[in-house]
């Protein structure tokens, strides 16, 4: 009972909390965008590794003033944690994972995507390993020939956690260096050669 009793409480205040650091964190650093001045209309996947996801809403607002995206988000409870915070970014969510409960998250996506959403993914989430591309991410683009977005997230000043994804949160007064490509195709390629591609995409600026 006391268990629920404080993650009933975790839920109404811990989201609203994060929401405003991630918003100081932001103010706080300079930023480079070395990023397309624009992209396509057409609802793309934007793609990065777990461990960098923190700013990523701030490269999405780059590119579409107006929010119209749902993030694929693990149903677990540090995942309802995540769904909260992003919605005072104006991000919707899917709960689940191409890992479990894959055929559902698929379907769902895929639904969105057909239905004018952007999606987020974390190629590598929710459990790892580490910046290895997973299936799911490939079976979306392809069967809803939506283009991929890959983004990388650097700060020049950061706290790392000891955590699977090495989760990475930039430090106040630091550079934030935001990495992202043109949309790219992986619709007429094999499962093998997207998940390369994607990979060496999104490890492009890694130290």
């Amino acid at each position: 009972m006391v268990k629920k009793l404080l993650r009933a409480l975790a839920l109404l205040v811990v989201p609203f909390i994060a929401s405003l650091f991630i918003r100081f964190l932001y103010a706080t650093n300079k930023k480079n965008f070395h990023s397309p001045e624009s992209i396509s209309d057409e609802p793309i996947i934007f793609a990065c590794w777990h461990g960098e996801l923190l700013m990523l809403p701030y490269l999405y607002s780059k590119y579409r003033k107006t929010p119209h995206a749902k993030v694929l988000i693990s149903s677990h409870f540090d995942g309802l944690l995540i769904s909260k915070t992003i919605k005072y970014f104006g991000l919707g969510t899917i709960a689940g994972s191409t890992n479990r409960n894959a055929a559902r998250v698929l379907i769902q996506a895929i639904t969105a995507i057909k239905d004018g959403y952007d999606i987020g993914i974390t190629p590598d989430g929710p459990k790892g390993p580490r910046h290895e591309v997973a299936d799911g991410i490939i079976a979306m683009a392809q069967k809803t020939k939506a283009k991929i977005v890959l983004v990388e997230i650097k700060p020049t000043k950061f706290w790392q956690l000891n955590s699977w994804d090495k989760f990475t949160i930039p430090k106040p007064f630091g550079t934030l260096n935001y990495y992202s490509t043109q949309p790219i195709d992986v619709s007429n390629l094999d499962i093998i050669s997207a998940k390369k591609l994607i990979e060496e995409g999104l490890l492009k600026h890694e130290k």
